[in-house]
């Protein structure tokens, strides 16, 4: 593995309007706007207890990004998945997470690996208690943090769209199913990097991916989703 490297974590506080940015954002990824619910500008800027106006600019870009919309009378949601948007959300996730996985093995030092390693027991203790917010979060940190590594900005950038498309369903996946029952690839995609074997690990991300897909698809069919 390559030398060890300085943790690109900010090492200065992000500006105002990009943490309530973050912290909407989170909001829709992690499923605490439930698909389709209406809420209000105001009731967001209540919630997020900040100004009308970044929160004005969050929902603008979460907008252009796919991640809301609008509703009309002051009103955003978050889209409903329909089973077209979900053919097309696996084919992409297929296409580009796997690349990010085998770009990520070139760079990866050991301290990456077990930065990993580490969140990935985080992922496991979540799954043990049945605790949904510890796994929706700690998955995405797995692979937030392993395609990072591949320092492939466009195709990260990518991911992270179709991650704030597909995420706010996984709730629906963990009410319905528990956490016991949700994919979990990652051990198999750590073993592979450690054995540098590209292949195998770009195989394990792809297998994750078609997993939850299938569920969130699964669990919108149950739910009357078109």
């Amino acid at each position: 593995m390559p030398e060890s490297r300085p943790s690109n974590a900010e090492t200065r506080r992000a500006p105002a309007h990009q943490q309530v940015y973050e912290r909407l954002r989170d909001l829709v990824l992690f499923g605490d706007l439930a698909p389709g619910q209406p809420v209000t500008i105001q009731g967001l800027v209540a919630r997020l207890g900040a100004g009308m106006t970044p929160v004005r600019e969050a929902i603008r870009r979460l907008t252009s990004e796919g991640a809301l919309e609008f509703q009309g009378n002051r009103r955003v949601c978050v889209p409903v998945l329909t089973s077209a948007h979900l053919e097309e959300l696996m084919f992409a996730r297929q296409a580009i997470e796997p690349k990010l996985t085998r770009k990520a093995l070139e760079r990866a030092t050991e301290d990456d690996v077990q930065q990993l390693e580490k969140i990935d027991k985080k992922l496991d203790e979540a799954i043990h208690k049945g605790d949904v917010g510890a796994y929706l979060k700690h998955n995405f940190e797995f692979h937030n943090r392993l395609y990072a590594i591949a320092d492939s900005p466009i195709l990260t950038q990518l991911s992270h769209g179709l991650w704030l498309r597909f995420g706010p369903s996984l709730r629906v996946v963990c009410g319905r199913m528990g956490t016991q029952s949700l994919p979990d690839q990652h051990k198999e995609t750590l073993d592979a990097m450690r054995k540098g074997d590209a292949d195998r690990a770009a195989e394990a991300i792809r297998k994750d991916v078609v997993q939850g897909m299938v569920q969130v698809r699964e669990a919108l069919d149950l739910a009357g989703n078109p």
